[in-house]
């Protein structure tokens, strides 16, 4: 049975998800379809395993790669597939259709619905929705066809004398360098107000990584470890499945495996705490099952959502399996630090989880205080009944504010109370009022919801924790940390004076080792240190003596200009701040929705949310002016230091750093005015108003040009720009080769044209 035949077969045995199945996006600056999947693939996937997908020969695919003007391509690891896979989907979502997608990734039908759904919500940042496309298929390529690769080869070679080749640092080069144990360490880890500090892995692995062989090539290798404690970081957190690591009462087969992922749990705990790191497992229990599933269990169905319903918690047969399953983990585990619970995520697990607990017969008659607070209670006996030390940590996120205090007086009084510490902070940016919701290092918190709560959890006597975001947000995310280092120096001071007793670095993102980290273990390690001087400690210890203050000032200027940001819920998860100059430009709507932190489009109603167009555009090239500004004041007193090599070489990655913010920020603020000029051009008939659209979109595209060409040398300087874990690579350096294209396409190919 060939590849395409037995991915068909498998495919129409799993129902896989296809919402409205509206018509692809089309990329026009291409000859064909095909020259797309090859130019969107050639680093990340083999070239034989492409040709294998589209129908041709390996050599005419190498062939018209070339003849596009890329070099390579390079070579391909496993590890590099499986940690890019994300990438691989995103970028062919508008190219192929599941079947040739399966093939492409080497997957089954079940693999790609297990990933759509549990991987940190990969179809909702897809858009819920999959693009209609026909099959690729390799054709003869025309002299028509090898006209247009010549023009566009003749497009990269201008842009990029040096070569479109591979990148000086190879995709994920950085996962291997973190890996390595430091050659210096910091020593025993000093005592700190704030107990926990936890947070994520950097690269971090999805899908089932305790099921990983070498621990070295997973999610937290020693070397990494080590490096986060030196950054002052105890705790690293991952996500756990319960029916992944215990047996599943009502179906083994989910189970499959459950004893090795035990064992590598239990190994992955000694190891960190080896390193002086714990390990805490997040909890979103119990995981909805399908509606076919209750035919045979009936009375275990909650509230039903979709195609799935939660398994009731008001059911002791359930509440049996979540205890027994926290009480085996907890015993057969018994260094692990602690689990974390979100008992009202996106996710549906108990009824109450998405304020529908009414439509569920046993759970309507219940408050939702009592539903959610009985779930923890059951986790807390089974921690309990194993004589372990875990600790427990109850996060209200998505909880009803008339909800908390309720909830928080039925807690079992070990168990600690996490909030979002910049919670519903009201700003004003642009002279627009917002309110912040989470992930914000632009506002400094803590804010009036957080503190409500603690005082709740206070008054009762449980422990309180904040969760904050110490490296990025949402509002940033393809650089491994925002320097606004003052910014994220105060927001921890503040929280000193409240008296939280830890703190969650950080949700899946931001977990590379930084100044923000090490900032934070300073305030929290000395309650008398101010903010200037746990940032001059942190400077000092980073670029050396000479480069500290220019520094610290920097971090400062980096906080003042990121405070400008327009911050709201759309803008965070809809903007194309994450994409930054990689995302493409259109001539015409392209009529799709922005996605969450996934694919931008042109959807700028929903990038600016409450924000006029121009304000918005306004606030981004205000920060990216303040973060220039800044890195210019850096770079003429590097000029005129006496520094070492090292000393130099280490000022200039902080530079790096904030450049890519700089870039990402004016990057947003050109396709602002792009799609303002552009709508504003195809709704006009004056032919002066029409020319001076023009004018204004030849601008902005010259601009683009010259950010994705600084963007590309700093991406194949530094693999860590473009990446983010639950996301992978937003973009690779040859996204940053397209975008150059595209906006040559479109000056000559539309603009050229125009009156």
């Amino acid at each position: 049975m060939t590849l395409a035949i037995l991915s068909a077969v498998l495919l129409s045995a799993v129902e896989l998800p296809v919402g409205s199945a509206p018509a692809p996006v089309t990329f026009d600056h291409f000859p064909t379809r095909l020259h797309a999947c090859v130019w969107r693939n050639w680093t990340l996937v083999p070239m034989d395993t492409l040709a294998e997908v589209c129908g041709a020969e390996t050599s005419e695919l190498l062939d018209m790669g070339r003849a596009m003007g890329l070099e390579g391509p390079p070579e391909i690891t496993p590890d590099q597939q499986r940690r890019s896979y994300i990438t691989v989907i995103r970028r062919n979502w508008h190219l192929m259709p599941y079947e040739q997608l399966l093939q492409l990734l080497g997957w089954t039908a079940e693999e790609m619905a297990y990933t759509l759904r549990e991987d940190d919500f990969l179809y909702i940042k897809l858009g819920s929705l999959k693009p209609m496309c026909e099959p690729v298929r390799y054709e003869e390529r025309t002299p028509q066809v090898r006209e247009a690769e010549a023009r566009l080869a003749g497009w990269v070679k201008e842009a990029f004398p040096g070569g479109a080749g591979i990148p000086q640092d190879a995709l994920f080069a950085f996962v291997e360098r973190l890996s390595e144990m430091p050659a210096k360490r910091a020593g025993a880890a000093r005592e700190s107000q704030f107990d926990p500090r936890f947070g994520p892995s950097y690269f971090a692995l999805y899908g089932d990584p305790l099921l990983e062989d070498d621990p070295e090539k997973g999610s937290f290798p020693n070397g990494y470890l080590a490096r986060l404690a030196d950054s002052g970081v105890n705790g690293v957190w991952m996500q756990a499945v319960l029916y992944k690591l215990t047996p599943f009462p009502w179906d083994a087969s989910l189970s499959e495996h459950y004893e090795k992922r035990l064992e590598n749990l239990k190994a992955l705990v000694a190891r960190a705490k080896a390193q002086g790191i714990g390990i805490y497992l997040y909890l979103n229990e119990p995981r909805a099952m399908p509606l076919a599933f209750y035919g045979d269990h009936p009375d275990l169905q909650g509230v039903v959502e979709g195609d799935h319903a939660a398994l009731c918690t008001s059911s002791e047969e359930v509440r049996n399996y979540i205890g027994g399953a926290v009480e085996r983990i907890a015993r057969e585990v018994p260094d692990l630090a602690g689990f974390f619970t979100i008992s009202a995520s996106e996710n549906l697990t108990n009824c109450w989880s998405h304020h529908q607990g009414q439509n569920c017969a046993r759970c309507g008659k219940r408050a939702p205080d009592e539903v959610i607070a009985e779930l923890h209670s059951v986790i807390y006996e089974g921690i309990q009944r194993a004589g372990a030390p875990t600790r427990l940590i109850a996060w209200d996120w998505g909880w009803q504010d008339p909800w908390v205090e309720g909830i928080v007086q039925k807690l079992p009084l070990e168990v600690a109370l996490q909030s979002v510490s910049e919670w519903s902070i009201p700003v004003t940016r642009g002279g627009i009022d917002s309110m912040v919701g989470e992930y914000s290092i632009s506002t400094v918190g803590p804010g009036p919801r957080a503190t409500r709560h603690w005082g709740f959890a206070k008054t009762r006597g449980l422990k309180t924790m904040a969760k904050i975001q110490t490296n990025n947000t949402w509002e940033l995310s393809p650089v491994p940390y925002i320097p606004a280092v003052a910014n994220v120096a105060q927001h921890a001071a503040n929280l000193r004076e409240t008296g939280v007793d830890g703190l969650m670095l950080s949700w899946t993102l931001g977990g590379c080792p930084s100044p923000n980290l090490e900032v934070v273990a300073e305030m929290g390690a000395d309650r008398e240190l101010s903010v200037d001087d746990a940032l001059l400690k942190v400077a000092r210890n980073r670029v050396g003596e000479p480069m500290a203050p220019a520094l610290v000032e920097a971090w400062k200027a980096f906080s003042v200009a990121f405070s400008e940001y327009p911050y709201h819920g759309s803008v965070v998860y809809s903007a194309p701040v994450q994409m930054g100059p990689a995302n493409l430009l259109f001539a015409r709507p392209t009529g799709y929705a922005a996605t969450m932190v996934g694919l931008p489009y042109d959807d700028l109603d929903r990038w600016r949310a409450v924000f006029p167009p121009e304000v918005f555009a306004q606030q981004f090239e205000t920060m990216a002016q303040g973060f220039q500004q800044a890195i210019g004041t850096v770079r003429d007193a590097l000029g005129n230091a006496q520094v070492s090599l090292e000393q130099r070489a280490a000022v200039d990655e902080e530079m790096r750093v904030a450049e890519v913010c700089a870039i990402h920020f004016q990057s947003v603020a050109n396709q602002t005015r792009f799609v303002m000029n552009r709508n504003a051009f195809n709704e006009t008939s004056a032919t002066e108003t029409a020319q001076a659209h023009v004018a204004a979109m030849l601008a902005l595209l010259d601009s683009e040009i010259a950010l994705a060409q600084r963007m590309h040398a700093l991406q194949s300087q530094d693999s860590r720009f473009g990446y983010e874990a639950s996301n992978h690579y937003f973009y690779v350096p040859t996204d940053l080769i397209e975008k150059v294209v595209n906006c040559r396409s479109m000056k000559e190919d539309w603009l050229a044209i125009q009156p």
